[in-house]
């Protein structure tokens, strides 16, 4: 997909309704309808009077994603929901019996909106060759294709074809949130053309409302300038992005940033030399997953698969930190900051890593129970402006321009450097025109992070906090004239 003309940064491109919308793959019970963990209490679990599918209630019974598609197949075939399977505790990698519910609407969708299907969908890229030899193939195979042409009587649709329609969605879908903040996956087939950057210069926004796409530019692009997307988390180290990469989206990744071992000066992947004082440890070719690591101030080297394990156990560390959500209070805190600590002499101060955990503690100091912002001392104020300094250094890098986390990122810095310049005015450390001066600085950091958020839907968390930064800059603006 390329610019037919010189596009400005937040400059809508397209804006798209999903060809189809529903659970993601490996769910957890849910209603089919609004995604909402099921059941809603352990003593009720509601089912759809039809079908006897789960839902929570007469409304998400009477939706018409469900009531239009999967609940008249299950009726016909008078196939029932097998609860006690569903919430059988030791069941790993989700419910099978829910695996079909996506797949199932794109079929019948296909058939029903024939000329979008031909026009848009059908031709996406779908990967059988690769996926027919991977375990997902198998599964796929009995929980969906088998399931549709034999429990579900739909013989109509072929095993290449239902197979097809698996490969489209495991490598073309988006996630969405709800409403109440619940995942699913939509397939959004214009958007989905664009080719992939680990250095986007588009951000996409959907809304939890109607699930509609917006496609926005993040840079000035130039006509006839490519428009990429990034089809993995910005903030990963190249060699678990590219295994992502190869594994869920079926290539390998050669772009500028994961072909430069710095990944473009921000050290991302880098280590810390522990046989000398300043060395880091960087890949020779950060292509070839087996590459030698060799430190740039001494002898020391090391091999890729070393590296990956070490990568594995950190990861792990942090995705267990990263599940622990600001509603736990201090602990999701410390547990950030114990594994940063952890790890701060093996890590590049900039490494993937350590961002993660960075981009969590920055919106969670001042938000979370025992560190709301007016109780925060200098310390803690000083520490969440560096991190979001420390950020920014990666987020302008790799997530450019008009992102959304740098957005959030610049409204989380704005709020310490004013309580910072006002306790040093108040304890007569800097003057009245110092004072205007930091107040400056931080309005301007509040302004971009407004221009940004404000290009968000006003329905999303980030779309309410762009609304929330635009008005209190117009106050700072006035405390600002006012001095």
């Amino acid at each position: 997909m390329v610019a037919n003309r010189e596009l400005q940064p937040g400059e809508e491109i397209v804006t798209e309704m999903p060809f189809v919308v529903g659970p993601k793959a490996c769910t957890y019970p849910l209603c089919l309808s609004c995604y909402t963990p099921w059941p809603p209490e352990p003593d009720n679990k509601p089912l759809c009077s039809k079908c006897g599918w789960p839902v929570c209630n007469q409304d998400c019974e009477n939706s018409l994603q469900h009531k239009n598609y999967e609940c008249q197949v299950f009726v016909q075939a008078n196939e029932k929901f097998n609860v006690d399977a569903a919430l059988d505790a030791t069941s790993e990698n989700g419910v099978p019996q829910l695996e079909c519910i996506t797949p199932l609407r794109l079929l019948l969708e296909s058939e029903r909106n024939v000329e979008r299907w031909n026009k848009e969908v059908k031709n996406m890229e779908a990967h059988n060759k690769i996926r027919c030899k991977k375990p997902q193939w198998k599964s796929d195979h009995v929980n969906i294709v088998d399931y549709l042409r034999k429990r579900l009587k739909l013989g109509r649709f072929s095993e290449e074809y239902i197979q097809t329609a698996c490969g489209i969605l495991e490598i073309n879908t988006f996630e969405v949130r709800t409403v109440k903040g619940f995942s699913a996956r939509g397939l959004y087939p214009i958007v989905a053309m664009m080719n992939h950057s680990c250095v986007s210069n588009t951000s996409h926004s959907i809304s939890p409302v109607d699930y509609r796409i917006r496609l926005r530019t993040t840079l000035k692009i130039p006509a006839d300038g490519e428009l990429y997307a990034s089809y993995t988390h910005s903030l990963l180290p190249t060699m678990l992005r590219r295994e992502h990469l190869l594994e869920g989206k079926h290539f390998a990744c050669a772009c500028s940033r994961c072909a430069d071992p710095t990944e473009l000066g921000t050290h991302m992947s880098t280590l810390k030399c522990n046989k000398c004082d300043n060395g880091i440890v960087m890949p020779l070719d950060s292509l070839d997953s087996e590459s030698t690591w060799k430190c740039t101030h001494c002898e020391f080297s090391t091999n890729g698969h070393a590296v990956k394990k070490v990568f594995q156990i950190i990861q792990a560390e942090v995705d267990a930190a990263e599940a622990i959500s600001g509603v736990d209070g201090a602990d999701a805190i410390h547990e950030r900051e114990t594994i940063m600590k952890k790890y701060q002499s093996v890590l590049h101060p900039r490494h993937a890593f350590l961002s993660m955990l960075r981009h969590s503690l920055t919106q969670m100091y001042g938000r979370v129970d025992e560190y709301l912002l007016d109780d925060l001392p200098d310390v803690v104020l000083e520490h969440k402006v560096d991190m979001c300094h420390l950020l920014l250094q990666v987020l302008n890098v790799v997530e450019p321009g008009y992102s959304r986390v740098r957005g959030m990122t610049l409204y989380e810095l704005h709020a310490p450097l004013l309580f910072l310049a006002k306790g040093q005015w108040n304890a007569n450390v800097i003057d009245e025109a110092r004072l205007k001066t930091k107040m400056i600085e931080a309005a301007n950091i509040l302004k971009e992070a407004a221009t940004i958020l404000c290009l968000e839907p006003s329905e999303t968390s980030e779309g309410q906090i762009g609304l929330v930064a635009k008005e209190s800059l117009v106050q700072l603006e006035q405390s600002i004239n006012d001095l």
